[in-house]
């Protein structure tokens, strides 16, 4: 069955080097993201509690602007991406998040990403 892409933008307090200090290193990773994450090259390693952890390759990334993931159990064409924009009118930063989701599973996926950002929020102050 096919996902569809979903795009979500959270204003973000702070600067961009803060938000990609959150966004593009393991260790900021493991503030808000997942309980500790570890790498391996481009092989990322995610863990949440005693027994969950997935893997996810990090297929782009452009320093400072954004990182695209792939889980590595995933279809081919699923990633999700973590992307640093500006908003002029505002005027602030946005963190602007891409993932997909079967149809049925939409809200489901967009509420985790409301969790997670709010737990980036609580974590960093922005």
């Amino acid at each position: 069955m096919n996902k569809e892409k979903i795009r979500i933008e959270y204003p973000m307090k702070g600067s961009a080097n803060m938000i990609w200090r959150s966004i593009g290193t393991p260790l900021g990773l493991s503030t808000w993201f997942a309980d500790r994450v570890e790498t391996t090259g481009k092989t990322y390693n995610f863990y949440w509690g005693k027994s969950e952890q997935r893997a996810a390759n990090l297929i782009a990334q452009r320093n400072g602007v954004y990182v695209r993931f792939k889980w590595e159990d995933e279809e081919q064409h699923n990633f999700f991406e973590m992307r640093i924009t500006y908003n002029e009118l505002v005027p602030q930063y946005m963190l602007e998040i891409t993932d997909f989701a079967e149809k049925d599973e939409i809200e489901d996926v967009k509420n985790l990403w409301d969790s997670q950002i709010e737990e980036l929020r609580r974590h960093t102050g922005m």
